[in-house]
C-alpha cells in the first residue's frame, strides 16, 4: 500500500484549487484527463495507454470521464466486488454457511437418544457447509455440545469428514500455485469444511545459535525437523526472503490416512496431558531464518485431513470422550440427522471485514458457495460459480461476453473486466435492493481497511468508499465517490503495466479530483 507523500498531496490540492470547479466533467473531451490528474500521471513515467478509467455521476452517466473504458483490464482485488454483489443478490444478505455433526437416520424422527452407555456405534459425520467462522474454538464447542447435550461419550464408529458440498471436495489438491508463496494465508484455496481457514499459527524464534518452532494449537502427532533451516544474518522483518516452502510428510507406519500434499507444512505438537504422542507426520522447515528474530505467522502448511483428524481426536478426548476407528473422508448419507449445527455470520456482516481487508480466501469460499448453489448435476463448483456470476451480470444489464472470471477474488492473472462494465455493475447495484449492504463493505478513504492510510488530507478523506486492487503489474480502485455537492459518482480506474505501482498516485489524484468537483 502506498501513502501519498506530503509534497504530492499538496501538489494535488494546489492543482485542484487552481483549476477550480470550472473544469467540470462536461468540459472534458473523450480520452482527456483532468489537468491535475494528468500532471500527477506524467511524473509516473507510465504510458497513458496503460490507464483505463470510467467515472461519472450516478444521475448523469453520459457525463464524467472516460479513458480506454471499454478495454478488458486485469482488476486484481476489485474483482471481489463482482463476487460480493452477486452473492448478496443470489444467496441473500442473510445467508449463512454452516457446519454440522450428523448421524445416519431419519432427519424427521425424534431427537436422538443415545445408547444408555453413551456409545455411538455408527459413524459421526462432520459435514462442511462453507462456514467462514469454523475456527478451533467453534469445533470444540460443537463437540462439547455433542458430549453434554446429546450424552454421547464414545464414538465407536469413527468420524467421517464430508467436504462434498464443493466438487471436487479437495479443490486445493493438484491446483497450480499462484506464486512462490503458496503457504501464506492470502493463497489458501478453501474447501467446504474450511476448518480454521486451513491455517495454523507458528511461533518462530531464534537466537545466535538455533531456531525454535512452536505451533499453536499444539496438536499431537507431528514432528518438526529444523535441520534444513539455517540461521543467517538479516533483518527480522525480511525473515521470509530466503524462506523455502516447508515439506509435509505423513509417516506411513501409523494409521492416520494422509494424502501426499506438496507445499504444505505440519506443526510441531509437543506433549499433551504430560504424554508425548508418537509422530504420525513430519514437517521439514527449509531455507534460512534471521538470527535473533521472533515471528508469529499463520501458515497453510499441513494436509487438511491430517489436521482435521488430529484436531477432532484431541478436542474430543479433552472433553472426556473416546474415539475408536479412523477419522476418514467420505460423504454423509442423504438421510442423516443433524445433532449439532454451527453457523457463520450472515453474508452481509461477513462481507464487511472480507472486503475491507481484501480477504482472498473467504472471498473464494463465498464464490464457491455461489457455485454450489448454481451447479447442475455433475458440474464442478468453480465453473458453476463463474457461470452464475456471468448470468447475474446479465440481470444487471451488463454483457458478460468479454468478462473473464477464475476464482472470484482477483488473485489471478486471467480475470478481466472493463472499467465501463465494472462501473455499470456498481451503478446498477447501487440502485438495487442491496446497494446499502455493498456500500457498507467498502474501505473508507483515510479511515479503515486497505484505504486507512490513503487520501489523508484530501477531499476524498472519510467520504470515498472504494475497493482496492494490487498485484504485480496492477493497481486499481473501484467504488463510489461523493463530490463536493454530495452528488455520488461511480469511479473505476485501473493501471496494467510493469511499473503500475509507480502510477498509484494517479488513481489517488483522480479520486481527489472527483471529490473536489
Amino acid at each position: 500500500m502506498q501513502v501519498l507523500s506530503t509534497p504530492l498531496r499538496l501538489a494535488i490540492l494546489s492543482a485542484l484549487a487552481l483549476s477550480g470547479c470550472a473544469t467540470g466533467p462536461e468540459r472534458l473531451r473523450p480520452g482527456e484527463l483532468p489537468a491535475p490528474v494528468a500532471a500527477v500521471h506524467a511524473r509516473s513515467g507510465v504510458p497513458l495507454d496503460a490507464l483505463a478509467v470510467m467515472a461519472y455521476p450516478l444521475n448523469q452517466p453520459s457525463g464524467g470521464l472516460r479513458l480506454n473504458a471499454d478495454r478488458p483490464m486485469q482488476g486484481a482485488s476489485t474483482m471481489k466486488l463482482l463476487t460480493a454483489a452477486a452473492a448478496l443478490d443470489r444467496l441473500g444478505p442473510n445467508s449463512r454457511g454452516r457446519t454440522e455433526l450428523l448421524v445416519d437416520g431419519d432427519p424427521t424422527a425424534a431427537p436422538l437418544l443415545p445408547a444408555p452407555d453413551g456409545h455411538l456405534r455408527t459413524p459421526l459425520y462432520l459435514k462442511g457447509g462453507a462456514d467462514a467462522d469454523l475456527d478451533w474454538s467453534a469445533l470444540w464447542l460443537m463437540l462439547r455440545e455433542l458430549r453434554e447435550r446429546q450424552g454421547i461419550s464414545a464414538l465407536d464408529g469413527g468420524v467421517v469428514v464430508d467436504r462434498t458440498m464443493f466438487r471436487p471436495a479437495r479443490p486445493e489438491l493438484g491446483a497450480p500455485d499462484f506464486d512462490e508463496q503458496p503457504e501464506f494465508p492470502y493463497n489458501v484455496i478453501p474447501d467446504a469444511l474450511n476448518l480454521n481457514g486451513s491455517l495454523l499459527s507458528f511461533d518462530l524464534q531464534s537466537d545466535a545459535q538455533q531456531v525454535q518452532v512452536r505451533p499453536f494449537p499444539l496438536f499431537g502427532g507431528l514432528e518438526v525437523d529444523t535441520q534444513q533451516l539455517q540461521l543467517a544474518d538479516g533483518a527480522c522483518k525480511d525473515w521470509d526472503d530466503r524462506w523455502q516452502i516447508p515439506q509435509f510428510q505423513p509417516l506411513p507406519a501409523l494409521p492416520t490416512a494422509a494424502v501426499p500434499f506438496p507445499a504444505q507444512v505440519p506443526t510441531h505438537a509437543g506433549p499433551v496431558n504430560g504424554d508425548t504422542p508418537p509422530a504420525s507426520a513430519r514437517l521439514t522447515l527449509r531455507g534460512t531464518f534471521p538470527r535473533d528474530c521472533q515471528v508469529r505467522q499463520s501458515l497453510n502448511v499441513l494436509d487438511r485431513q491430517w489436521t482435521t483428524a488430529q484436531a477432532v481426536r484431541q478436542l474430543w478426548t479433552s472433553l472426556g470422550g473416546s474415539l475408536s476407528g479412523e477419522v476418514r473422508e467420505g460423504q454423509a448419507p442423504a438421510q442423516a440427522r443433524v445433532l449439532v449445527r454451527h453457523q457463520d455470520r450472515p453474508l452481509a456482516e461477513l462481507l464487511r471485514p472480507v472486503l475491507k481487508a481484501s480477504d482472498n480466501a473467504t472471498t473464494r469460499l463465498i464464490f464457491q458457495r455461489l457455485g454450489a448453489a448454481a451447479a447442475l448435476p455433475g458440474e464442478d463448483t468453480l465453473p458453476a460459480a463463474q457461470r452464475a456470476v456471468k448470468e447475474w451480470l446479465m440481470t444487471q444489464g451488463v454483457d458478460p461476453g468479454d468478462v473473464v472470471l477464475e476464482n472470484g477474488a482477483g488473485l489471478s492473472r486471467v480475470e478481466r473486466i472493463s472499467p465501463a462494465k465494472m462501473a455499470a455493475m456498481l451503478a446498477s447495484v447501487h440502485r438495487g435492493r442491496h446497494g446499502p449492504e455493498l456500500m457498507a463493505t467498502l474501505p473508507v478513504a483515510g479511515a479503515d481497511g486497505t484505504l486507512s492510510r490513503r487520501f489523508k488530507g484530501t477531499p476524498a478523506e472519510g467520504r470515498a468508499r472504494m475497493k482496492t486492487g494490487t498485484l504485480r503489474d496492477v493497481v486499481a480502485l473501484a467504488g463510489y465517490v461523493p463530490d463536493a455537492s454530495g452528488q455520488l459518482w461511480v469511479v473505476v480506474a485501473v493501471i496494467n503495466d510493469e511499473r503500475a505501482a509507480a502510477a498509484r498516485p494517479t488513481l489517488d489524484a483522480l479520486v481527489s479530483w472527483v471529490a473536489a468537483q
